[in-house]
């Protein structure tokens, strides 16, 4: 059954789980970079992730995702922060701390470009909001 959305006036959100992957020999993080999104156009750099599924954790699909668009394998450690996307309030976004010990990225899935940055570089890359809480955990990794 298809249902209509529209008629809920808050509580209904289209869930997203993200990574925020910290190699632990490099101290950087690593984002991606998606072009033409048809859901979020203004967004261009991002956090490795996606849509979990229903018939497993959260925490598995975070991993197959991460695994699709940059070839990295983590250990996802604890939900760090979760909040609707201001730019478009559907989505919920929930980032996990992950880490890996790996540096051969590579773009897949739906990313063009992997880059490893400084955490505290990433205000220089993204084209949508970060939370300020967000950037206050960054900049403790």
């Amino acid at each position: 059954m298809i249902q209509n959305w529209s008629q809920f006036g808050r509580g209904v959100f289209l869930v997203n789980v993200l990574g925020i992957v910290y190699n632990t020999k490099t101290k950087k993080i690593l984002i991606g970079r998606r072009e033409n999104d048809p859901y979020v156009p203004e967004l261009s750099w991002q956090f490795p992730g996606g849509r979990p599924a229903y018939d497993k954790s959260l925490e598995h699909y975070l991993k197959l995702e991460i695994k699709k668009k940059t070839n990295i394998s983590v250990v996802v450690k604890r939900i760090v922060w979760a909040r609707a996307l201001p730019e478009k309030k559907e989505f919920l976004l929930i980032y996990f701390y992950c880490e890996t010990a790996e540096t051969e990225a590579k773009a897949g899935d739906k990313f063009v470009e992997v880059k490893w940055i400084k955490p505290v570089e990433v205000k220089k890359y993204f084209t949508t909001s970060i939370d300020p809480k967000m950037m206050e955990f960054l900049k403790k990794l």
